[in-house]
């Protein structure tokens, strides 16, 4: 198997259903999603194996989200089923339910970071959001799987509570935005 296939040496790229530039909005939000799918691979190297079982796996199962997401946004000009489903956001908003019980009490805005594993499922959480940002201009311009859309603003939210759970099973406290007012409340207390 070769690597190269000499086609997109002008500029072109091939989709489902059809042929862009490699600067298209699709190409943009599919690619970017392929960012985020490396550093999830990167964050995951950083997870201690028995501390994170449960984040390990998750993430490894996201992986394979992102490229369904990245498939059905390459799919232009043709009625082909989507893989990305509602039960999968359904998935993550359980997730982070659950993270957000583990993880101490958030009152203010926090710096991104503490340990090198929560760190770098924060950047992975920054990157989605300019995934979400290429998926919105994208939706604007031609149709899309309206759930990846939704997939991929519930992952950012649960990178952000998986990262914190991160940083409390190693004992590590996030840094507090020194300049932020209380933007955070318990449901109870509005």
């Amino acid at each position: 198997m070769k690597l190269y296939t000499r086609k997109g040496d002008k500029g072109k790229t091939s989709l489902i259903g059809g042929r862009v530039d490699k600067d298209h909005l699709r190409v943009e939000a599919y690619g970017t999603l392929d960012e985020v799918n490396s550093l999830v691979g990167q964050a995951m190297t950083l997870l201690e194996e028995e501390k994170f079982q449960d984040i390990y796996s998750e993430l490894q199962k996201i992986q394979h989200e992102l490229f369904d997401c990245g498939g059905d946004l390459a799919i232009v000009n043709q009625k082909l089923p989507y893989k990305v489903k509602a039960e999968m956001v359904t998935f993550l908003e359980q997730r982070i339910d659950e993270y957000i019980k583990e993880a101490p009490p958030l009152e203010k805005f926090i710096l991104p970071g503490g340990s090198k594993a929560a760190a770098a499922i924060h950047v992975a959480r920054t990157v989605t959001r300019r995934a979400e940002r290429c998926i919105v201009s994208l939706s604007k311009a031609e149709p899309i799987n309206e759930i990846v859309l939704q997939y991929v603003n519930r992952l950012s939210d649960y990178f952000f509570a998986a990262a914190r759970v991160v940083n409390a099973r190693l004992n590590v406290n996030d840094i507090e935005y020194e300049r932020s007012a209380i933007v955070f409340r318990d449901k109870g207390e509005q």
